[in-house]
């Protein structure tokens, strides 16, 4: 049976995600990566793809991770947790091996929407028993700020520059966790750190999940957001609050909403606080404005249809 979520018990668990890791003041990733480790209930063995937290958690002989964890390369983190699962299940039945371990693979938006999707692809689709999490903090940020196919309608990138001709990025974001949910037998969660009980248990979820699973966890980054430094949870929460950011999983092809706003917020709240949106707060963006608004809308009653077609 799982350890209750409780605060006083989690205080007293091993932090096998350690302070004194070199990402920024304020970012995101980390406070993820502190849940997601803090959530598991086994021994746990990591890959994680080149990226923030990759570059800023082991530098030579100074690594933040407890357990074994290897480096993968920008496109292979899923290819690489595959070689390990199927290693240890080997080991098991030879029965060199008794531990009951998991294993989870770590990937940024751009190693995971982008170079990395068709390692990610595989190692779901031969249902191995593996949970991949993405961070997404919605840029290319390690690299300086590129866009990805993460990163939102408008936002403005060193790659696709709000100016005089373009105005921020023309696209919208990748539907990743459809996408994922595609593949057979997946269990397939989104989360935000601002909900930390609804984020851990996906984690233990996805974790007790005989077969491959994926989260996809927003990670605020005020470098490329152009946020303040204490900012994080604020941005998370009110990315919740839009619907930007729902809270849903999908398992049995079933999809279920985990976290309904009680007032949903204007998409307006959200981007405000972000320079990167500046821009489109300026005379003659009103409809930049109003497609990111009608592209969240629209996104947030499929959802709702989604889950009332199942509840049926």
């Amino acid at each position: 049976m799982a350890t209750p979520l409780n605060l006083k018990e989690l205080s007293k668990k091993e932090e096998l995600f350690t302070p004194g890791h070199r990402l920024c003041a304020g970012c995101g990733a980390p406070i993820v990566a502190k849940m997601v480790v803090m959530a598991a209930e086994h021994p746990l063995v990591m890959t994680n793809a080149t990226g923030c937290l990759e570059v800023s958690t082991c530098i030579s002989e100074n690594t933040a991770w407890k357990m074994p964890w290897i480096h993968s390369a920008f496109e292979n983190a899923g290819a690489t947790i595959g070689g390990i699962e199927a290693m240890y299940r080997s080991l098991k039945k030879q029965g060199k091996i008794k531990e009951d371990i998991k294993f989870i693979a770590w990937g940024g938006d751009g190693g995971t929407y982008d170079i990395g999707l068709q390692a990610l692809s595989g190692v779901m689709e031969r249902g191995q028993d593996v949970l991949y999490v993405c961070y997404d903090n919605g840029a290319y940020m390690n690299t300086g700020i590129q866009r990805s196919s993460a990163t939102p309608l408008g936002a403005d990138t060193t790659t696709c520059p709000a100016g005089s001709v373009v105005q921020g990025k023309p696209q919208g974001r990748k539907d990743l966790a459809k996408i994922i949910a595609a593949h057979q037998g997946t269990y397939v969660a989104q989360a935000s750190p601002s909900n930390w009980q609804d984020l851990m248990k996906k984690v233990r979820k996805a974790l007790d999940h005989k077969g491959p699973s994926f989260m996809n966890i927003i990670a605020p980054c005020n470098r490329g957001w152009r946020t303040q430094l204490n900012d994080a949870i604020l941005m998370s929460r009110l990315a919740v609050d839009t619907c930007y950011w729902p809270l849903f999983e999908i398992q049995d092809n079933i999809t279920t909403i985990t976290y309904k706003p009680k007032e949903k917020k204007p998409l307006v709240d959200f981007l405000k606080p972000q320079g990167r949106f500046k821009h489109l707060f300026a005379p003659g963006n009103e409809a930049i404005l109003k497609q990111a608004q009608d592209d969240v809308d629209a996104y947030w009653e499929r959802l709702l249809k989604e889950e009332a077609c199942f509840a049926k």
